[in-house]
């Protein structure tokens, strides 16, 4: 199959194309860091060529600073991706895998002792400020037990990137009805590993514990350290892109979490890097910012039953390997 992997050179994109490779497909890459603009009508045209299937993974990724970078986002993220999918229109490429993310959901699925599952709204300040992060039931504003959240569950975006996602998820969806294409869209969860970029304020959690521990600072753990949250390898979320070549129903979008299924708290993860390092001790600060959600665990339970996807790399010897591997 020939494959073209749209940010090819990135983190996730690297393990992606190489494994795409190894899997005997003809693989070839689309990266800005090459001077290609995922926005560019012509340099589109060019890419998709010949090309079966679209592995899409180009983005403007993490929480973004403040609401000026709310252009460059829609921009890169929604334009880059409708130009994207209008060029393997005009070039009849009738595959989409995307990247899309478990930021989609918002708060995760949440338990009520008196009325079931519920699906709390924004945290409100004035808890955040007063130390209380646990998000509280809409209904009867009791304590609520958090759940694995499922593919089905309403999508609820709360900030700019997860708005950016949702809105790809939805031009795919588009697309494959207005062509027949097939759409399938992959919900990375915490992915971590070799060549995740280092510390910048768009950087994933593992990462920024990872750059603190290797200038022998000690990891910032925001609020009390128990958010929960599902921290997959990027090896097997790249693994799970060749399975999903094959994958979908023409004309419709069908969407998955990738996942480890295996949930652990934001503490556990700097505690555990700590640990393989030799230190030193996370710090629980107690800080919070408002794009954050509370609690995000996934059922992997689709991914299993439809595409064969199981995550391989256990977290105790992923955060083995992930605490001296080669960072981006």
């Amino acid at each position: 199959m020939r494959v073209l992997v749209t940010g090819a050179a990135g983190f996730i994109g690297s393990h992606v194309a190489e494994i795409l490779v190894e899997a005997g497909h003809d693989t070839s890459g689309f990266d800005v860091r090459d001077g290609a603009d995922i926005r560019d009508a012509d340099a589109l045209d060019r890419a998709t060529d010949g090309v079966d299937t679209v592995v899409h993974l180009a983005a403007k990724v993490g929480l973004g600073v403040d609401i000026a970078d709310m252009p460059s986002y829609v921009s890169v993220n929604t334009y880059g991706t409708a130009a994207l999918l209008a060029a393997m229109a005009r070039r009849r490429v009738a595959r989409l895998v995307l990247a899309s993310s478990m930021v989609v959901y918002g708060e995760g699925a949440y338990d009520c002792a008196a009325h079931g599952r519920v699906r709390p709204g924004p945290r409100a300040v004035r808890d955040l400020a007063a130390g209380f992060f646990d998000p509280r039931c809409p209904r009867c504003g009791a304590a609520l037990t958090p759940a694995a959240i499922g593919e089905g569950a309403p999508l609820d975006p709360r900030g700019v990137y997860a708005t950016t996602k949702v809105s790809q998820e939805h031009l795919a969806a588009n697309w494959a009805r207005e062509t027949g294409g097939t759409a399938v869209a992959l919900r990375y969860h915490n992915v971590y590993g070799p060549r995740m970029p280092r510390d910048t304020p768009y950087s994933g959690v593992a990462a920024i514990f990872r750059s603190a521990l290797e200038a022998r600072r000690a990891p910032a753990v925001f609020e009390d350290g128990g958010q929960l949250r599902d921290f997959v390898h990027v090896r097997d979320v790249a693994r799970a892109n060749v399975v999903a070549l094959d994958a979908g129903v023409p004309g419709a979008l069908a969407a998955y979490n990738i996942a480890s299924g295996e949930p652990h708290t934001v503490g556990e993860l700097a505690a555990a890097l700590a640990a393989e390092r030799g230190g030193p001790e996370p710090v629980i600060t107690g800080e919070y910012r408002l794009g954050d959600v509370r609690h995000i665990v996934a059922s992997p339970d689709r991914a299993a039953a439809e595409l064969g996807f199981r995550a391989r790399v256990g977290f105790a010897a992923g955060m083995r390997e992930f605490a001296t591997a080669p960072l981006g």
